[in-house]
């Protein structure tokens, strides 16, 4: 038997790899104040909470309208955890901090 448990590995349920990089895509629709504290909460919790370990793309719809049925774009502002899998969502402007980041999985629920 060759499997490991949470204490094993060195991280508990629900985290994810310490080395792992966060490929994130912020769907918004022009600069309304939505969108714009959206991007602003996002920025803050990627620095405090993935220093180093993300990338995110902004794609304005507005501009590129095509882009939402890709990922199934319902709402704005949508937050879209492309990597590390699975795929997740959060719609709205991100100020609940503990939602965002039990939402993406970078803590435990």
């Amino acid at each position: 038997m060759n499997r490991k448990t949470a204490k094993q590995d060195g991280k508990k349920k629900g985290q994810k790899a310490a080395g792992e990089m966060w490929n994130l895509r912020l769907y918004i629709a022009g600069e309304t104040a939505r969108s714009i504290a959206a991007l602003r909460n996002l920025q803050k919790i990627c620095d405090e909470h993935l220093p180093g370990k993300y990338h995110t793309e902004v794609i304005d719809l507005l501009e590129s309208p095509q882009l939402a049925a890709g990922d199934q774009i319902l709402a704005v502002p949508t937050l879209v955890r492309m990597l590390p899998p699975p795929l997740k969502k959060i719609i709205g402007d991100l100020s609940n901090t503990e939602r965002v980041l039990v939402g993406l999985d970078v803590v435990p629920r």
